[in-house]
């Protein structure tokens, strides 16, 4: 077995792809007369501002993603600080409100990367930029019928993960941990996310080959690890000893539950997700079984990049195929086998990446259920 695992493997795709973009021309012609500007309407900016909206900074997990915005900014020859940062700590109201005051004050000349926070909050961002001009690149949240290529070249490209087959790799790992009976609890993200459903979606998935183990309790814990603290502590309470395991949907949840469980002097397996510097120290000591990296300085390095370059006109959106449009980030597997060699290659000595190899690392398309 390697060092380094990759669950999903990596597909290479092609650069450009005239066959398709000429088969979708007509149909795009006439969703962007519906939705936003055509590409001939769209204009281009020699120096806009480049944005990044974000939850905040403290969580390791978005420091990583901002800290890849900040790469590639300075990859520019500019200096890190002249990313603007737009913190909507959890609100998606602030978040809208944020993104429509910087449209206001840069006049549309504006390249933003988001995580729009929730769903449903990624629509009005997106039409708010495309009104004004702007170009914007989202990341993890959106809904399914939201596509790039209906408003476009300004709504530049959507990237997320395909977490539901690693939460279940995961889960199955918690599951033959504890022996393949008892009983497992599950704290997740904010319940009207994507990942969030995703994750949960893969626990649930693998219990269907374990039919001694039930999921006694599901519950949100916001990303956030004093609330996944104060869910583990009621889980604590209302179930005690028939809890043999613990399935978190990201790892800032995964240090407040091991905060709840050492209160309690309870040692019970448990799996998270995000591979952060902190949660692989845990892998490698044994505390948590397994995480999930998705390279989150890769993926807000290149959502920033996707969005300035065509803000530039570097590239045309609207004359790429769909599968450089909406895609899956890269995702590897850390186990405590490998967590050693993970470290040293990914985190004491983060990669450089050309900024302009837009799908390089990527895994292929978002596919619809």
């Amino acid at each position: 077995m390697s060092f380094i695992k990759k669950f999903i493997e990596q597909e290479t795709v092609s650069r450009r792809n005239f066959l398709l973009a000429s088969a979708y021309g007509v149909a795009a012609t006439a969703a962007m007369r519906m939705f936003g500007p055509s590409p001939a309407m769209a204009a281009t900016y020699s120096d806009p501002t480049v944005a990044w909206s974000y939850r905040n900074r403290t969580n390791p997990y978005w420091n990583e993603i901002v800290s890849g915005g900040e790469a590639f900014i300075e990859s520019l020859g500019k200096d890190k600080s002249a990313l603007t940062h737009l913190i909507n700590e959890g609100s998606s109201e602030k978040s809208l409100a944020d993104v429509k005051a910087l449209l206001a004050k840069t006049n549309g000349e504006l390249a933003l990367a988001i995580d729009t926070n929730d769903a449903p909050n990624a629509r009005p961002v997106v039409e708010s930029c495309v009104e004004a001009g702007a170009y914007v690149s989202t990341l993890w949240n959106k809904t399914d019928d939201l596509h790039p290529w209906d408003f476009g070249d300004n709504y530049v490209s959507h990237m997320s993960w395909s977490d539901e087959g690693p939460a279940e790799q995961t889960a199955r790992i918690l599951l033959e941990a504890i022996g393949g009976k008892g009983g497992v609890v599950h704290l997740g993200g904010i319940a009207s996310n994507n990942p969030a459903i995703e994750r949960l979606n893969g626990l649930k998935n693998a219990l269907k080959d374990y039919p001694d183990v039930e999921l006694l309790d599901a519950q949100p814990a916001d990303w956030d690890t004093q609330k996944a603290n104060e869910v583990m502590s009621g889980f604590i309470t209302r179930y005690g000893d028939e809890i043999s395991g613990v399935h978190c949907a990201n790892d800032t949840i995964a240090y407040g539950v091991l905060e709840a469980l050492r209160a309690e002097g309870m040692d019970i397996p448990i799996v998270s997700y995000d591979g952060n510097p902190q949660a692989v120290g845990l892998v490698a000591e044994g505390k948590i079984l397994a995480t999930v990296f998705t390279n989150p300085h890769w993926g807000g390095g290149i959502t920033a990049a996707l969005a300035y370059y065509a803000a530039t006109g570097h590239f045309k959106p609207s004359e790429e195929p769909n599968e450089h449009r909406e895609f899956n980030g890269p995702t590897i597997f850390v186990t405590p086998e490998d967590a050693k060699a993970f470290k040293a290659s990914y985190l004491d000595d983060v990669p450089s990446y050309d900024w302009k190899d837009f799908w390089g690392p990527s895994n292929g398309p978002i596919v619809y259920k």
